[in-house]
């Protein structure tokens, strides 16, 4: 056995005689558990395999083999077990792109802890929220910018609720120097006791009807990507595997660890600070990357940034999800590379659900079809499932707890839970048409998350923001069409008594939004107006703010 098809123990996979994969299921033991399980048996299999690739904007580079990350996460888990870390502890990471994020989630895996990555984008306020929803008794985070100082803002405003507080890549008063600490413990360890059922992840989600929700995922979730990088990533065991993400969001779940390791895949890491795309299309070049995945946004700077100066030939697949992709984009990127885009679909939530996998020929601007793994659906308000043509919410038939690759529920609420799990289905809230041949075309989202340059934005979170404010004294956040980013975050706001519309107001709100939450979720559009149009029961209409748009399924 070799790790380029040791996976197959994990999955049961058939194919028709064209050859395109028509079933995916997952099966595991009992006790399944990633770092045990992958990590530390492709260290023994082929310890010198290459893992991760990591390089920085400094031209600095790290490569870690599977034996590297084996031996690491073991002595990251001895670590935190000596400083009183364990089973079912709810630890926060806050790492951007570093590479110890890797050895130390799979360190958590080993000892059964929860991790909760977190973007590296985060304020005080954001972090104070956080802490205290989830409960988080230890944060490991990057001495990158502000973000210690952040964390120990929210760690005083909840009076110490922080047990350990580690840093990497710096020192700072207070905190545990991890690079440093890490060195004193043994790289072997005995495994701790888990169970694949057992929660080991859990993700902050944006809504609109409140603060984010807690995603949280058991074991198997990890063994459920394996679809996603394999059969919509296509990713090559031999090869470099790029998917743009901060560590922080789900998508590094989806493109950076689970499946793309799984597969014994090299996981490429480029830590920037900002996307400029002249700079990563150099580092495609240089690193002959094979397969990669990034937002459509990406794609439209890519090609206008010249990509006739840059020699790309060591590309393979590219797959793109977070947003709708222009036809052009898709026509012009494979003009330009031979490579079709192959989007997907998914969420926080789950796995990938709907996808243009290895074999589809792709319909610019469609999501593709049901992905094997599961089975998926339009339905109407009514609970009538939807013909051709006809716009529903995607479904996903399943059991709550039993549906491999789906969330387990939203921590510590069961009514948000029990909202989306009901009738043997799964109610993703985004809706979309079918067209005859079974392809799947996104049209918009039930609630109102705004979906900007691949982040997903909660407008009540903003909106919380602004009301603080003297000048805003009622106020509706939307989304606003965009070119490049597909949507912008937008502001209508209502003036308290003694406050003027005018540009020099608008920009102090924006950055009054800037200072005191993610400054990628500040307003681009600010609106005043007498008043905010409004149902009976006084809820906002947003849809009448943003302008409701229904996509014609002729067109």
């Amino acid at each position: 056995m070799d790790v380029a098809s040791y996976h197959l123990n994990f999955v049961e996979e058939t194919y028709d005689s064209n050859g395109m994969l028509t079933k995916f299921r997952i099966k595991y033991p009992e006790n399944f558990n990633f770092g045990y399980d992958i990590i530390d048996r492709y260290g023994e299999l082929e310890p010198d395999r290459r893992a991760l690739m990591w390089v920085d904007l400094r031209g600095s580079e790290k490569l870690l083999t599977y034996g590297d990350l084996s031996r690491l996460s073991n002595k990251a888990a001895n670590m935190f077990l000596s400083m009183g870390i364990k089973k079912g502890d709810h630890v926060m990471l806050v790492l951007k792109r570093n590479y110890q994020f890797w050895y130390v989630a799979i360190a958590l895996m080993k000892i059964g802890a929860i991790a909760i990555p977190a973007t590296h984008l985060l304020t005080a306020k954001d972090f104070s929220y956080r802490f205290k929803a989830a409960d988080v008794k230890a944060v490991i985070a990057t001495h990158y910018a502000d973000v210690a100082q952040y964390i120990d803002d929210a760690d005083a405003q909840l009076g110490g609720c922080l047990n350990n507080k580690y840093i990497v890549n710096g020192t700072r008063e207070g905190w545990t120097d991890f690079d440093t600490e890490i060195e004193k413990y043994p790289d072997a360890m005995e495994r701790v006791p888990t169970k694949a059922d057992e929660i080991f992840l859990l993700y902050f989600t944006s809504g609109t009807t409140g603060y984010p929700k807690m995603v949280i995922h058991d074991h198997a979730y990890a063994l459920a990507h394996i679809q996603t990088a394999k059969h919509w990533q296509n990713v090559d065991p031999d090869g470099l595997h790029l998917t743009v993400s901060d560590t922080g969001w789900a998508k590094a779940a989806w493109g950076k660890l689970y499946g793309q390791m799984a597969m014994g895949t090299c996981v490429f890491v480029y830590d920037f600070d900002k996307f400029i795309p002249e700079n990563m299309l150099a580092i495609m070049e240089k690193y002959r990357i094979t397969t990669f995945c990034a937002p459509p946004t990406m794609f439209r700077f890519f090609i206008k940034a010249g990509l006739e100066n840059y020699d790309l030939s060591s590309l393979k697949y590219c797959t793109i999800a977070g947003e709708a992709l222009n036809p052009e984009v898709f026509n012009k990127w494979y003009e330009y590379t031979g490579i079709k885009l192959m989007e997907g679909f998914g969420q926080t939530e789950s796995t990938c659900i709907l996808g243009n996998i290895t074999g589809m020929t792709p319909k610019p601007g469609s999501m593709g079809k049901p992905t094997p793994l599961y089975e998926v659906d339009l339905m109407k308000a009514n609970g009538e499932m939807c013909a051709a043509g006809e716009v529903g919410e995607i479904v996903v038939k399943g059991e709550y707890t039993q549906t491999p690759g789906l969330y387990r529920g939203y921590y510590r609420n069961k009514e948000v839970t029990d909202s989306a799990w009901h009738d043997g289905y799964y109610h993703t809230g985004d809706t979309a048409w079918r067209d005859e041949d079974g392809y799947y075309w996104y049209v918009g989202r039930n609630d109102d998350v705004i979906k900007s340059s691949g982040y997903r934005i909660g407008p009540f979170e903003i909106e919380s923001v602004l009301i603080t404010h003297p000048a805003v004294l009622e106020c509706a956040v939307t989304g606003a069409p965009d070119p490049i980013r597909g949507q912008v975050v937008k502001a209508t706001i209502v003036l308290a008594k003694g406050y003027t519309p005018s540009d020099e107001l608008a920009k102090e709100i924006q950055d009054h939004v800037k200072h005191n939450t993610a400054p990628y979720k500040y307003p681009r559009i600010v609106e005043f107006c007498d008043e905010l149009p409004k149902t009976i029961s006084g809820k906002i209409k947003r849809a009448e703010i943003r302008g409701e748009y229904k996509k014609d399924p002729n067109q």
